[in-house]
């Protein structure tokens, strides 16, 4: 991991020029360079995980050649997306083979999308999650998960949310000087004071002074649907999730 943050901190931006001819050679060479640097977050058939699905026809951030080049090269600000130390031509052999991940036919899934939609409303995932501005705050918004995620990673989410939880949403439990006990998910936090969110979506908001005890893990509040949920449902559930795009 050390290295793939030594990476992103060496990175040095480089215009798409002088693009080899795509061969065999190169597609295997852009394989092999994926499979180091990028596979960990998109997963080794670049279907997604914690990083986008890359496995598919067009990439809403890299439209073209060109512009997947420059996310690869110096990746998304604002997410978790780094940039890289590659040369031009390592670059450009990602590409290659990125391009090619798109014209995998992919196994239909089993599951009905529309069953899925009612099964997300009634297990209360609304209560969390958001889509397209509906919902609640507590959970990563949905809105177009099924460009970013696999169905596996989707399916492992649901059954085991504490193997993997996203970024940003760690959760953090509190006791105040009254003796309230409180757990939510961190909203801001600094040397000083912290503000986090429960599954109600309330808000609290208290100097660190304030708190009797204060304590953060890597869990999260999302509970394990492995026995919540039959096997047609789970599969449907997870159809609905793939069928989340977004807009294009």
């Amino acid at each position: 991991m050390w290295m793939w943050v030594l990476a992103a901190q060496m990175t040095v931006a480089v215009e798409p020029t002088a693009r080899p001819k795509v061969t065999a050679q190169e597609v295997a060479r852009g394989r092999t360079l994926f499979e180091a640097q990028c596979a960990y977050c998109h997963g080794a058939d670049g279907d997604g995980g914690r990083g986008a699905n890359l496995a598919r026809s067009t990439l809403r951030r890299a439209p073209t050649d060109e512009a997947l080049f420059r996310v690869v090269n110096r990746g998304i600000p604002g997410t978790g997306m780094p940039g890289n130390a590659m040369s031009v031509r390592e670059t450009w052999q990602v590409v290659a083979f990125v391009r090619t991940l798109g014209r995998v036919k992919r196994e239909p899934l089993p599951g009905d999308a529309s069953r899925g939609a009612q099964v997300y409303e009634t297990a209360g995932c609304a209560a969390c999650h958001t889509i397209r501005g509906r919902g609640g705050s507590t959970g990563p918004d949905l809105t177009d998960i099924g460009a970013r995620s696999s169905p596996a990673y989707l399916r492992r989410s649901i059954v085991d949310p504490q193997g993997e939880v996203p970024t940003g949403y760690k959760q953090v439990r509190a006791v105040t000087r009254d003796g309230r006990r409180l757990t939510g998910v961190v909203v801001n936090e600094d040397p000083f004071s912290i503000q986090f969110r429960d599954t109600s979506g309330a808000l609290y908001s208290y100097f660190k002074e304030e708190l009797a005890e204060l304590a953060a893990d890597r869990r999260t509040t999302m509970p394990s649907f492995r026995e919540r949920l039959e096997p047609s449902a789970l599969d449907d559930l997870v159809a609905f999730l793939v069928s989340l795009e977004g807009t294009r």
